[in-house]
């Protein structure tokens, strides 16, 4: 919560303690002071749903980083399997290109040696396009996409982290709306408590309403409003 907000927070206590110490106008100080106990009252409810908010914000914050530096790690993978495959399949071409100067008799060997290498070389260009393989799964661990080491299996890791990354952002994006609301709703629960003009408590009340929306959205259904 911002240092505005807990300046008049701590205003707000000051003037509620001020009136319940019989400060108030004679008979009208009562029906005050209940007025500002409930508008309190809806100040801590609003504080508690910004609470939820903002720890919700940070963890999803927390979680579109690691995403994004798991997807980034995979895409460095995957350009370092497309080099490698890239130059075996240049070799393997070049080896071919050699093999049809060769005569056969007595260069047989040197025909059936370079027949395995190419043979050696197309399975393991074959590798680096697709090599699933199982998961180590000392936890419970999502298995879709397949988990390997192939070109074809790292880009889906990769597409399956940015979109997890994607997510979380949009869940940050609405939980960092719900919290500015509140906060503003709080400021304005806390200029009725010193004012006494009680259209700024309703307006605060409307305003948390609107947070527990965005917050809901972001926990719900982040994709369903674009922010940014």
């Amino acid at each position: 919560m911002s240092h505005g907000v807990h300046a008049v927070q701590h205003e707000v206590e000051h003037q509620i303690e001020h009136e319940e110490h019989g400060h108030g106008d004679g008979h009208g100080a009562k029906p005050a002071e209940n007025q500002n106990k409930r508008i309190a009252l809806l100040i801590a409810v609003i504080a508690l749903f910004l609470a939820f908010s903002e720890t919700l914000g940070k963890s999803a914050q927390t979680a579109a980083l690691s995403y994004n530096v798991e997807a980034s790690n995979l895409w460095a993978f995957y350009q370092a399997k497309t080099i490698r495959q890239t130059t075996l399949q240049a070799s393997t071409e070049l080896l071919k290109f050699e093999l049809t100067k060769i005569d056969g008799g007595s260069n047989d060997a040197i025909r059936k040696a370079m027949t395995e290498r190419i043979d050696t070389w197309a399975k393991q260009t074959a590798r680096y396009e697709s090599e699933p393989m199982d998961r180590p799964a000392p936890k419970e661990v999502n298995l879709d996409p397949p988990y390997g080491e192939g070109r074809r299996e790292l880009s889906a890791l990769a597409l399956a982290a940015q979109a997890k990354r994607d997510t979380a952002l949009e869940r940050y994006h609405h939980y960092e709306v719900a919290s500015a609301v509140y906060q503003i709703g709080i400021v304005l629960a806390s200029a009725a408590v010193i004012t006494g003009m009680l259209a700024l408590a309703y307006a605060a009340a409307g305003l948390g309403v609107v947070g527990v929306i965005f917050t809901a959205i972001g926990f719900f259904a982040p994709h369903a409003v674009h922010l940014f």
